[in-house]
């Protein structure tokens, strides 16, 4: 699989990074064809354009639906992504705490996958 390749400058952002962003790199660096982006202000991954996975507060955040949305939910300290704060949450994206961290990378290979079927 591709990676992307940080410039050299950005290694020494990666020793100050929080854990959480760093697990979040991890997991949109693992897809092939991702690419690091904008969204909202926020770090996200695309493929094909959109984007498929984002961090905020700390968080994972994943476009989702079927199977994978329902129980990426149903986990304790889930909300759907509501960047707004207006109460006007975006009803495929579900944010993840850190706490399920064992769990982001296959939310977020699930993601990719998702939007990839549905942009290729």
């Amino acid at each position: 699989m591709s990676k992307t390749r940080w410039p050299a400058s950005l290694n020494l952002l990666f020793l100050t990074m929080q854990k959480e962003e760093q697990l979040y790199l991890e997991a949109g660096e693992a897809m092939a064809g991702a690419e690091h982006s904008q969204m909202f202000g926020k770090p996200c991954f695309k493929i094909n354009g959109k984007a498929f996975i984002c961090f905020y507060n700390n968080c994972i955040v994943c476009k989702l639906n079927g199977e994978h949305h329902k129980k990426a939910i149903s986990l304790e300290g889930a909300i759907l992504f509501d960047p707004s704060g207006k109460k006007r949450p975006m009803k495929e994206w579900v944010q993840l705490p850190f706490a399920h961290k064992s769990k982001w990378k296959s939310f977020a290979a699930a993601a990719y996958t998702y939007v990839k079927e549905s942009t290729g």
